[in-house]
């Protein structure tokens, strides 16, 4: 009796997502759990046939083999050469070479590798280099330009990245012929592993370069000029495409990352694009009115006007005066807050004045009035 097609167990479509074939298995393995068909012989044969054809289409690689030779590519007879064994079934070393042969169809050429002993890229990407960069607030307002010396393999000077001596080419691996593996039969199973002649390159050097070891590159610090745009913030990232690290005997280079943090400011303190200032006035000039000048990001100067009768937290606004906008989009603004400061260290003569104003003032500080009247009433009503 022909097998059932996976897809046809499942219910769906042979172009189905990984989560419409996982949700279709649910749904049929609840319908036929043996648990819940206690009555029905048949239950317990379906339930395993589902999750055969589930356990076969979750795996990418094993859909892959199964969507382009069918129930062939895990069963005997893959390939119409008839029997092939005792029994007319693959013998354990022909289903693990041919295995090995559909999955070498199907990925050989992504992976790099050719059949039949082909060359694999003996080049390799360098790798991704990342770089911490601190700038003070005003350079992160204006932009600048930043020197930093990264410390980075660049290619050989001697062999110009060959790895070989004299910039000779190097040869396919006798090992592996080129395909930077070498198979090794486990029983039932074909083992693959990384070829140790040449570590998986495909290729060696016969004649290494003295200078670089064969590798085709060398460690040096290099100074490299990186534009900051203004309006950056803590974790912005600059990348600088191919200023990362060399490839690997002339492969390309990697990038390079910088990662900006802004350090502190002993005035300022930022939001996104506003910044916030917090100057202190004098009780003199929290209660009559008054101006006080306060700095600006940009190195100049803002006289603000102090309202009579400013309390502790008041806030002003200065307009545009805050960080630009990382990418465009106008610029932030400047909040003023102000702190009402308490004298201290005060003489005898302050100290007299001060408390002939306090019996002068007990009108005129309606916060306290208002507060104390709210306490009179929470112990009225605690008493009651």
């Amino acid at each position: 009796m022909a097998k059932r097609d996976y897809y046809e167990t499942l219910g769906v479509a042979r172009g189905a997502s990984a989560e419409e074939i996982k949700k279709a298995y649910r749904t049929k393995a609840k319908e036929l759990h043996p648990d819940r068909n206690a009555d029905n012989p048949d239950a317990e044969a379906k339930f395993k046939e589902v999750n055969e054809a589930y356990d076969v289409l979750k795996d990418d690689t094993k859909k892959a083999a199964y969507d382009r030779f069918g129930h062939a590519a895990f069963e005997g007879g893959m390939g119409g050469g008839g029997p092939r064994g005792p029994g007319g079934g693959f013998q354990q070393g022909d289903f693990a070479s041919a295995f090995s042969d559909v999955f070498e169809d199907l990925f050989g050429d992504f992976m790099g590798g050719q059949r039949g002993g082909g060359g694999r890229s003996r080049a390799q990407r360098g790798s991704d280099l990342r770089y911490n960069l601190r700038v003070s607030l005003e350079e992160a307002w204006s932009g600048v330009q930043k020197t930093v010396n990264v410390p980075t393999s660049v290619p050989c000077d001697t062999c110009k990245g060959t790895g070989a001596e004299g910039g000779a080419e190097p040869v396919t691996c006798p090992t592996c012929s080129g395909m930077g593996k070498v198979r090794a039969q486990q029983g039932f199973f074909t083992v693959e592993r990384t070829c140790p002649t040449c570590n998986g390159a495909g290729q060696i050097v016969k004649n290494p370069c003295r200078a670089c070891g064969g590798a085709g590159r060398v460690e040096k610090e290099r100074a490299l000029s990186v534009n900051i745009p203004a309006g950056v913030e803590t974790g912005t990232r600059i990348r600088l495409a191919g200023e990362g690290e060399a490839g690997l005997r002339g492969g390309p280079a990697g990038d390079l990352y910088i990662f900006i943090e802004v350090k502190d400011h002993p005035i300022f303190q930022r939001d996104g694009v506003h910044l916030f200032c917090r100057v202190p006035i004098t009780i003199g000039t929290a209660a009559l009115g008054g101006e006080v000048e306060v700095p600006t990001i940009d190195g100049g100067r803002s006289r603000v006007k102090v309202p009579a009768g400013s309390q502790t937290g008041k806030q002003m606004r200065l307009r545009a005066k805050g960080m630009p906008a990382l990418r465009g989009g106008g610029t932030g603004d400047m909040v003023i807050e102000l702190a009402v400061e308490t004298p201290v260290n005060l003489t005898s003569r302050q100290k007299e004045l001060l408390r002939e104003f306090e019996k002068l003032s007990e009108e005129n500080n309606p916060e306290g009035s208002s507060f104390f009247q709210k306490v009179k009433g929470f112990w009225d009503g605690m008493k009651s």
